[in-house]
């Protein structure tokens, strides 16, 4: 039963959640689903350990944090723990001392858990530290003198971003592009009741001078960006044109300022 909700990936990430037992008509499951959802975006949902593994497959260049119940758990870890692109596991159970002999025994089971609180506090710590790890591809920031380069000599996603750049800053950008923006997003969040109120208050507030506020904030603002720089989706990289020009625009002023303040 796995849940192919949405077609994009908008994040570097994604939860597969495992478990025989998941009824997506039942209340529980779908309370559970929505604190997943507050805080990895994409979570897909399966009842056999094949379909967890076909999907790690099939999402090998996102990092993937897994939950599963204890019972397939012990069947599904030994197959899927040498991936590189799984980065947890967490076992979710109501009998911690059932599997806490073999769970030990496999570094990346993060720990058995008797509650969906405590997973959603342990992937928060996750992510935060995967954000920590992987800096952005820096469309923004590439040395300005980059086009006076051997263009031979040039990695190709570094002359893609600085093409990318010079188009994005030569086009103009009006509040249709916010909005077009903000649709595009609450139909990627669609069902995630906290990521769509942040969208809905990047409409009502966003301004050119809090690029680089809501590009730091920890929201779909840095995540979305952040996987497009790194993909070269440039679908998503012309609908945020006019985030990323702002936000190069604000870095630009920050550095100006600061260099008058050293001479």
């Amino acid at each position: 039963m796995s849940q192919q909700r949405r077609q994009r990936m908008t994040e570097n990430y994604l939860v597969i959640w495992v478990d025989a037992n998941i009824n997506m008509e039942n209340e529980d499951c779908q309370h559970i689903l929505s604190q997943l959802r507050d805080v990895i975006n994409e979570v897909k949902i399966c009842i056999t350990a094949d379909e967890c593994i076909r999907l790690l497959n099939e999402n090998k260049e996102e990092t993937s944090f897994v939950i599963s119940s204890g019972k397939l758990g012990q069947v599904l870890v030994p197959t899927i723990h040498r991936m590189q692109n799984l980065d947890s596991i967490y076992i979710f159970s109501h009998n911690k001392e059932l599997h806490e002999e073999w769970a030990k025994h496999w570094r990346k089971i993060k720990g058995i858990n008797e509650s969906i609180e405590s997973i959603c506090k342990m992937l928060q710590i996750a992510v935060k530290q995967y954000n920590q790890n992987n800096a952005m591809v820096s469309i923004i920031s590439a040395d300005a003198d980059g086009s006076s380069q051997n263009l031979n000599q040039l990695e190709p996603s570094f002359m893609y971003t600085q093409i990318f750049k010079e188009i994005l800053l030569d086009m103009k950008h009006d509040q249709q592009a916010i909005k077009d923006l903000v649709i595009f997003c609450q139909e990627q969040y669609q069902g995630n009741s906290r990521g769509l109120k942040i969208i809905d208050e990047f409409q009502r507030t966003y301004h050119p001078t809090l690029a680089l506020w809501w590009y730091t904030r920890e929201c779909f603002t840095y995540t979305m960006l952040n996987r497009a720089l790194r993909t070269l989706d440039g679908d998503i990289i012309i609908r945020m044109g006019f985030f990323l020009c702002d936000v190069h625009r604000q870095i630009e002023d920050l550095h100006s300022k600061q260099r008058k303040k050293l001479h």
